[in-house]
């Protein structure tokens, strides 16, 4: 029989309060537990007859075969219209679970930089769906990779995930101009050079920077065919035959190999330490060949070349290929040796703390020597360096503007 609402709220007992928080602490132990597991909910089958009601009601049921108090208040047993057992009420606490723990990695990372990593991927019922993941410096100095959401996109055109991604993040008061590196897969729409997701971040925040794709993109055309991989090679012998005439090069067995340049492997980040060693050792020759295919292109494949081009011979490409070769360098013997399968774990730990400390060395001392390469190297190679004092100029075109109170210094 309906009752008046007022008539509903007098008519509730301590008794009954009591119940339904047994009931839906129950539930919410269930969930935390499966999750935690990472077990699935739900059953094939979970009407009341059947032998295996999934995951989620066994569970309980199993939690009510200990306590008398649980059995007369769960499932069938449970007193009024409420069980809290449904796939939405499932649903609404696993929602509050992740709101919490995003929270949570939300004050880790406080007013710290940090780097986004997203990947789309459609689930099982071909829905398309997005993940992002964060990685930190914490209040301790540890980096942690945390994955902080899974987004349900429409559209998976460029423009559309980044709205999606900053609305992500803007909702956890995560500034985006804290942005400090991007990491995408290997689809156009992600990592274009013009209109992909890392472009149009990096037009918002410049620190954004995603070297790779520049890279691979230069990888792509100056090693797209056997022409240009000639061509390539034509160019270095031409290069060490200048340079061995100008007494700049060491002779001897084995020295001045005619090569080419290294793809980076999908699955061995220290393959990256060889592809740009390979890049600085043919930088010439590359940018000669990058010169002929630009002369030789048509319409917007000569302005992707172009692009390639200028990005390759920028003061900050330089600068950043040189930190990584550093960077890279260093880890290189650890990740040499974590490939041994016969390891011992104690050298492991070794090799990872000599490591971290080189890491940080550089950090802290490396910053007057790395420039001075650098501008050793842009001057041997005509290279344009900016005035360090000037401000800093971001944005491409019509874009270009200073950037308010941050000096070329500042920002590289």
């Amino acid at each position: 029989m309906e009752q008046h609402i007022d008539t509903l709220i007098d008519n509730i007992t301590p008794e009954i309060i009591e119940r339904n928080r047994l009931k839906l602490k129950v539930s919410i132990v269930t969930v935390r537990w499966l999750t935690f597991q990472h077990c699935a909910f739900r059953g094939h089958d979970e009407n009341v007859g059947s032998l295996n009601r999934g995951n989620f009601l066994e569970f309980i049921q199993a939690i009510a075969s200990f306590s008398k108090d649980v059995e007369k208040v769960v499932l069938e047993n449970a007193p009024g219209n409420a069980s809290y057992t449904s796939h939405q009420i499932q649903q609404e606490i696993l929602s509050i679970y992740s709101g919490r723990i995003r929270d949570v990695i939300r004050n880790e990372i406080g007013d710290q930089k940090y780097c986004i990593i997203v990947d789309e991927t459609k689930d099982v019922s071909k829905r398309e769906q997005m993940t992002v993941v964060l990685i930190f410096v914490d209040k301790n100095g540890y980096i942690q990779e945390r994955f902080f959401d899974l987004i349900h996109v429409k559209e998976t055109n460029a423009l559309y995930l980044k709205g999606d991604i900053k609305e992500c993040l803007l909702a956890h008061n995560l500034n985006i101009e804290n942005i400090r590196r991007q990491g995408y897969d290997g689809a156009n729409n992600m990592r274009g050079e013009w209109s992909g997701l890392q472009a149009l971040f990096l037009n918002e925040c410049p620190y954004a920077y995603y070297f790779f794709s520049k890279l691979t993109f230069i990888f792509d055309i100056i090693t797209s065919s056997a022409k240009r991989h000639d061509q390539l090679q034509a160019a270095h012998l031409a290069e060490i035959k200048r340079l061995l005439e100008l007494e700049e090069l060491e002779t001897g067995k084995g020295k001045n190999q005619i090569g080419t340049v290294k793809r980076a492997g999908d699955t061995r980040w220290g393959s990256h330490f060889g592809s740009l060693n390979s890049l600085l050792t043919m930088y010439n020759a590359s940018c000669s060949v990058l010169q002929t295919v630009i002369k030789e292109g048509k319409g917007a494949q000569r302005g992707e070349e172009d692009k390639a081009y200028d990005d390759m011979t920028s003061f900050e490409f330089v600068l950043v290929l040189h930190i990584m070769i550093q960077i890279l360098g260093i880890t290189n013997d650890l990740w040499q040796a974590l490939q041994i399968k016969s390891q011992d774990i104690l050298n492991a730990m070794h090799l990872v703390s000599n490591t971290k400390i080189l890491i940080q060395k550089l950090r802290d001392d490396g910053w007057e020597n790395l420039l001075q390469q650098v501008l050793l190297f842009c001057n041997n190679h005509d290279t344009e360096v900016p005035n360090m004092e000037d401000h800093y100029i971001y944005g491409r075109g019509r874009f270009r503007q200073p950037k308010d109170r941050v000096t070329n210094l500042h920002y590289f």
